[in-house]
């Protein structure tokens, strides 16, 4: 359970100096090799040619979470004709008037196929991100600029203060009620904020990164002292509980806690370890816990939750990209995402490839 105090102070600083090197590194030739294949397949199977990228298991619909991942696993092919046709869809269709984050969804039947501005924070950082780090590959200085922009943008809109703790919101509207905030833990994209770091230079990157690590040391609950999938943080005091307006649960959205965390080299993180600690041992994975119970899913989880279990448990086990054939036949655009993503993770602290 969490302590529902503070975190002391010597603790918060000595995340800044972790999160300040995080790095990711580029693939050498025969990781590359599989990433254009498995990227191949990926594109074949979850994105339109005009560079959609499709949510087969909610309804066909498109968001900003799918078109940054696409982007990283672009970049992760050196596919640049494959990014930027990601890219221009994304700003074509997704662009907010008045500043440069992104409405979250897009639909592909009924009249308004966006009829929603709101953006969703974690696809503009995993946007923002792939931006940037292809600016620096292919010298790129208009990706730069567009990732800066988003960046500063995050800043502006996205950030609050509750108690002494700097919280980013999950949206830039319908998360702030009169005492309290809603978060959702799995929107801090802890591998993004350094490359936002360098391209906007400004100490609430520092302040928003440690004070993250504080909330998930703060937000544990039930037997394996997990996060839940939605927050709420007390305005004044800044202590986390879990949200009223969800299920309790460690599932479907807080699972990509611990894939934030290994792909930033955050493994001794409470979190991380508790996850592990979760998933280890177990014949058939749950898809979720309830953190109030302490009572598991009757069913058990997806493949691409037990790539994540395996990229938290190290060693031997750490996952592998998925074949091709897997991706062709995968039904759901989520699972699949989920197992490059954690392939990409266990891959993002090796020393890096030209």
């Amino acid at each position: 359970m969490p302590t529902g105090s503070p975190m002391p102070a010597p603790l918060r600083r000595r995340a800044l100096p972790v999160l300040v090197a995080l790095g990711h590194a580029r693939p050498a030739a025969a990781q590359a090799e599989a990433w254009r294949a498995a990227w191949a397949a990926f594109q074949s199977r979850f994105v339109a040619p005009e560079g959609r990228v499709i949510d087969t298991g909610n309804g066909g619909v498109s968001h900003t979470e799918g078109q940054g991942w696409g982007m990283l696993f672009a970049l992760r092919a050196q596919d640049r004709q494959g990014f930027e046709r990601l890219l221009a869809w994304t700003r074509r269709t997704l662009a907010r008037p008045g500043d440069s984050l992104h409405a979250w969804r897009y639909r592909p039947d009924g009249g308004l196929r966006v009829d929603d501005l709101n953006n969703a924070t974690d696809g503009d950082l995993c946007i923002a991100w792939a931006l940037l780090e292809a600016g620096a590959r292919w010298r790129a200085p208009e990706h730069h600029a567009l990732g800066s922009a988003i960046g500063r943008d995050v800043l502006r809109l996205l950030v609050r203060q509750a108690g002494s703790i700097s919280l980013l919101l999950p949206g830039a509207l319908g998360f702030e009620r009169a005492d309290r905030f809603v978060i959702n833990p799995s929107y801090y994209v802890f591998p993004a904020f350094r490359w936002l770091a360098r391209a906007v230079p400004d100490p609430a990157w520092a302040r928003l990164a440690a004070d993250g690590l504080l909330l998930l040391r703060q937000a544990r609950f039930g037997r394996w002292e997990l996060p839940p999938d939605w927050l709420e943080v007390d305005r004044r005091s800044g202590i986390p509980a879990i949200a009223q307006a969800w299920p309790p649960r460690f599932s479907y959205d807080a699972v990509r806690v611990p894939l934030w965390l290994g792909w930033a080299g955050l493994r001794d993180e409470p979190t991380f370890r508790n996850a592990n600690r979760f998933w280890s041992g177990r014949a058939a994975l749950p898809a979720w816990v309830d953190l109030t119970s302490d009572v598991s899913s009757p069913y058990s989880a997806s493949a691409g939750v037990a790539a994540l279990a395996q990229l938290v448990a190290g060693g031997s086990g750490t996952p592998a990209l998925p074949s091709p054939r897997s991706l062709l036949l995968a039904q759901k655009y989520y699972d699949a995402a989920l197992t490059m993503l954690a392939a990409a993770a266990a891959e993002g602290n090796q020393p890096a490839q030209d």
